[in-house]
């Protein structure tokens, strides 16, 4: 068979939603996020990462410099930017396969909320891992769509598991539920499917998450190891096992996870932002409500109390589920790179709603008004994503126009030449630069877009100033201005553009960017 007969074989034999979700959520991703697939605008762990090889093992990520290696470890937006939609839009087909989401209207949405999400966003800030991470997201939908098609898919699945965590663990609780879905439709299935079987069934998404997040842990032991190295404090990942979680006590962990949950929903900032985001979510929220109800009542499964009981269980613990990172680590600084998983709410309620076979008016009334609410969260997502992104390029600019004005008088100032040692702290003092964002009311919990500099320590400028304006700086090491901070030279000088903010002291550059009020 020629190449051209064998692909338009493979090609027809695609179920068309499949095709519908993924050329949705690639074309909806190129216009969402083309102002940073075409721009080259980092942030300040990407100041970093202009080449870096992703071997983050030390953070638990054991796969992530495969992940990321298809693309080279440089930071290449347009490139890396392609890849991880076309991740996302295998995982929005695997998504609707799960959920059987079969009507064109739905798998568009489907597509559309999870291309949206401002999540998304703030990966993109963090472009030079994101094909990696959307690789993991992939994968964690594949861990259960092979335990949902395949009897013993529970072993690929708890694969599948293993590597998603293994790039990046924020996407356990993607799995997780997804996995509570498909219990859900398990045992409100209809057919002629017995309890026992319905309860076997729900089992094997247990042994899956148990099976790989086994084998995630024992190959991370075994490449620390082989590597000699262990893991780091950062983000509490080396109280990975729940140690930490432990130490708090039970009541008070599970509460806390209960207590972000309901926090961030509410009060994040994130699900909704204005007056029309709100009222989708509502429209969507109660139309799921109620056609659950319906669905309860049509199928009766009312009428055996320990199927009725653990479908109310899953409910209640839906939250817990939704924050699983908090037993992992349960320090972790909780951004919004991390809670993607709440996407996969609205994206229920549309599968829930578009389920809906009832021959009645009623039906197509609850589809149209579903359709109009999730319409509506993927317009308001898109534009709170380009409202970040416009930010995201001013800071840049802003950063680009106050390091040209630093590096000129670090250059003229009497003392200077190409090497000498330069001690600065790195933050912008507010009082000389006060703050100009805007935008604060939209991207104040989108991390990486809000503010209005790039640099917040030293090596910030130094990386910043080489990349951008070719300039190399011998900036000093943190540890090194612990006692420069506090000596009185450097406590005596204004602050920049002050006239005194730079200065040679003994044979060092002091270089004072923000002002200290002792």
């Amino acid at each position: 068979m020629a190449p051209g007969q064998a692909f338009g074989t493979l090609y027809r034999k695609i179920r068309k939603e499949w095709k519908v979700a993924f050329f949705t959520c690639f074309v909806l991703g190129l216009l969402i996020h083309m102002p940073v697939l075409l721009s080259d605008i980092p942030n300040h762990d990407g100041l970093d990462s202009m080449y870096f090889d992703q071997n983050m093992i030390t953070s638990g990520r054991w796969f992530l410099t495969v992940a990321c290696g298809f693309s080279s470890y440089y930071t290449l937006p347009w490139l890396i930017g392609i890849l991880g939609l076309v991740f996302l839009g295998c995982a929005a087909a695997a998504l609707c396969e799960l959920l059987e989401v079969r009507k064109t209207w739905a798998v568009m949405l489907v597509s559309g909320l999870l291309v949206s999400f401002p999540a998304l966003a703030s990966t993109f800030a963090y472009v030079y891992t994101l094909d990696g991470y959307m690789l993991a997201l992939l994968l964690a939908v594949l861990a259960v769509l092979f335990v949902k098609r395949w009897k013993r898919g529970f072993v690929p699945g708890a694969l599948c598991l293993a590597f998603s965590m293994g790039i990046y663990q924020g996407y356990l609780s993607f799995a997780m539920i997804l996995s509570v879905f498909a219990v859900w439709m398990l045992l409100a299935g209809e057919g002629g499917v017995s309890f026992k079987e319905k309860l076997s069934g729900a089992l094997h998404y247990l042994y899956m998450g148990a099976l790989g997040a086994g084998l995630y842990f024992v190959i991370l032991q075994a490449l620390l190891r082989i590597q000699g190295k262990e893991l780091d404090h950062y983000q509490g990942i080396d109280g990975l096992g729940g140690g930490g979680f432990l130490s708090r006590g039970i009541l008070a962990g599970v509460s806390g996870m209960y207590r972000d949950f309901f926090a961030f929903t509410f009060k994040g900032n994130v699900l909704f932002q204005n007056v029309f985001s709100l009222a989708a979510c509502c429209v969507l929220a109660g139309l799921a409500a109620m056609v659950a109800f319906l669905l309860i009542g049509r199928r009766k499964c009312w009428k055996n109390p320990l199927l009725f009981g653990i479908m109310g269980l899953l409910l209640l613990l839906l939250p817990a589920v939704t924050n699983v990172i908090l037993v992992i680590s349960p320090s972790v600084n909780y951004h919004l790179l991390m809670r993607y998983q709440w996407v996969l709410y609205a994206i229920g309620a549309v599968a829930l709603i578009s389920g809906i076979d009832f021959k009645m008016k009623t039906g197509v009334w609850l589809e149209w008004l579903g359709l109009a609410a999730a319409g509506t969260l993927v317009f308001c997502y898109s534009v709170t994503d380009n409202i970040a992104y416009s930010n995201l390029q001013k800071r840049y600019e802003k950063t680009y126009a106050y390091c040209v004005r630093l590096l000129d008088r670090i250059e003229q100032t009497e003392g200077y030449y190409q090497g000498i040692p330069i001690a600065m702290i790195g933050v912008v003092g507010e009082e000389q630069f006060p703050v100009t964002d805007i935008t604060l009311p939209v991207t104040s919990n989108m991390i990486g877009m809000s503010g209005d500099g790039l640099l917040y320590r030293g090596r910030n400028y130094q990386l910043f100033m080489r990349h951008y304006l070719g300039a190399t700086l011998n900036i000093l090491p943190e540890e090194a201005m612990l006692d420069i901070y506090v000596s009185e030279e450097y406590i005596a000088m204004d602050s920049f553009p002050g006239p005194d903010s730079i200065r040679v002291v003994d044979g060092v550059m002091y270089v004072k960017t923000e002002n200290v009020n002792r």
